[in-house]
């Protein structure tokens, strides 16, 4: 297995061997895949702190001003374009869920404005609260009022599709959860999850640090769409790297438990020292944290990058935390350098009085790979962007992220994995920080269940609502 580490401060040449074997056409031009890659990435710039005409990282800014006209779609005028962002902030049993994404789309919708919009057009957001639960009624007042979705972060995205996929609604969303959304038509990820592929590349790191504990691993999830589905790519994926789950697997209820010490019990008495837990760290991971210390149960417990928090690791002053690591695909806040894209990121969100999340990043990374491909269409129309999307097959935000390929829905391979030590986030693998693990074999491509619920095309376009 070939494995490397890099530093992430212009694009890399990731994805090469992936993207020949494994090609996809996201447009509606059967042609588009075809085109010549372009990443829109600009040869430097030092990021300043977003105020108008400064780069983005490494990315030329994609906003300013020109003469572009109006393709007749809804949300378009010749002065303005509106799209549709959101979250999940009003679900009741974690409120604020996700809210930094949207605190991300705000602030940069006021970062391309002050530079002229697109092609001098004003851009103009709709706020949507899906709370989880009204993620229908969410789509379905987006579908009546905006240009495209843009940075929207709904963890219950299978309510949804089929209300976009039939009002023909394309979206570059934050993340995707749902196989059929993942790989859904006239939808692009900045950094893609795509049904039938999972990068397991930090599944690598966490057996070199902790090689016995993975030979005793099970999984907790919530009793829910998303989390069921990612514990079925773990299950896949993560063996080739020498993780062995003993069947203790725990579901719990995604709205929260009254008593945590129950599964932590049985997962003591199972003999497990390792837990992939799958799900939000307030309240769930915080509380089964807390009730697995009171009965001493003390595993290594490994979580995906939405748990990368600072009120996380704010709450982690009693230390019952200190054995969690979180793998991610993003650079950490810890390693920032004045002039990155990480360092703008935070820059532009804090002078808006913004909260920062991993989720922010790419939320804004979706914002800035939208702004790409609309900058470059001299009359803005739905098929124009999706067109341009389609042929971006390099991709890194400017920096934000390691090289992925949104144009043909194809993941990066490279991650980085992070623990909590107090009340601190610190990379532990690779040991220099801003450094990613990559490996090709860490792309992990996928059959089964999940991969069968998108009833994908050749083309690796889910056909679930397609008419």
């Amino acid at each position: 297995m070939r494995r490397t580490s890099s530093r992430f401060v212009g694009v890399l040449a990731v994805l090469v061997a992936i993207a020949g074997a494994c090609s996809s056409d996201r447009g509606d031009d059967p042609a588009a895949a075809g085109d010549a890659p372009d990443s829109g990435e600009a040869d430097g710039g030092d990021g300043g702190d977003g105020a108008a005409g400064d780069t983005f990282g490494t990315l030329d800014s994609p906003c300013g001003e020109g003469d572009a006209t109006a393709g007749g779609d809804q949300g378009v005028t010749d002065d303005q374009v509106v799209i549709g962002y959101g979250d999940d902030a009003g679900y009741p049993q974690s409120p604020g869920l996700s809210h930094e994404t949207s605190h991300a789309i705000e602030a940069m919708i006021d970062w391309c404005n002050e530079q002229g919009g697109i092609n001098g057009r004003e851009i103009v957001g709709n706020y949507y609260d899906a709370a989880i639960t009204n993620v229908v009624n969410a789509m379905t007042q987006a579908c009546g009022e905006v240009f495209m979705l843009v940075g929207e972060a709904w963890a219950f995205d299978s309510g949804q599709e089929e209300t976009r996929v039939g009002c023909g609604l394309p979206a570059v969303p934050t993340y995707a959860v749902s196989p059929a959304f993942a790989n859904g038509p006239m939808a692009f990820q900045p950094v893609p999850n795509p049904a039938d592929m999972v990068v397991a590349t930090a599944a690598a790191d966490l057996a070199e640090l902790h090689p016995d504990e993975v030979k005793k691993a099970a999984i907790m999830y919530g009793n829910f769409a998303a989390t069921k589905d990612t514990r079925e790519k773990v299950l896949q994926s993560f063996p080739d790297f020498g993780f062995e789950f003993i069947g203790c697997d725990q579901e719990y209820n995604i709205a929260g438990e009254p008593d945590w010490k129950p599964f932590a019990q049985k997962l003591k008495d199972c003999g497990v020292e390792l837990v992939y837990y799958i799900g939000q760290a307030y309240p769930n991971l915080q509380n089964l944290l807390d009730d697995a210390a009171q009965i001493g149960f003390e595993p290594v417990w490994l979580a995906d990058s939405n748990n990368y928090l600072q009120s996380f690791a704010d709450w982690n002053v009693g230390g019952n935390g200190d054995n969690v690591y979180v793998r991610m695909n993003f650079a950490p806040f810890e390693s920032a350098e004045e002039g990155s894209a990480t360092q703008t990121y935070v820059d532009i969100v804090e002078a808006h009085d913004g909260d920062i999340s991993q989720l922010g990043q790419q939320a804004t990374s979706a914002f800035l790979l939208w702004a790409t491909a609309a900058s470059r269409c001299d009359e803005l129309s739905r098929d124009c962007v999706v067109d341009e999307l389609s042929k971006i097959t390099s991709w890194d935000g400017g920096g934000l992220h390691p090289e992925a390929n949104p144009g043909e829905n194809l993941p990066p391979e490279c991650q980085l994995v992070v623990k909590l030590d107090g009340t601190e986030w610190v990379q532990v693998a690779p040991e220099e920080p801003g450094e990613f693990t990559c490996d090709p074999d860490g792309v992990v491509e996928l059959s089964g269940p999940v991969v069968d619920q998108a009833e994908l095309d050749e083309n690796r376009i889910s056909t679930v609502y397609l008419p």
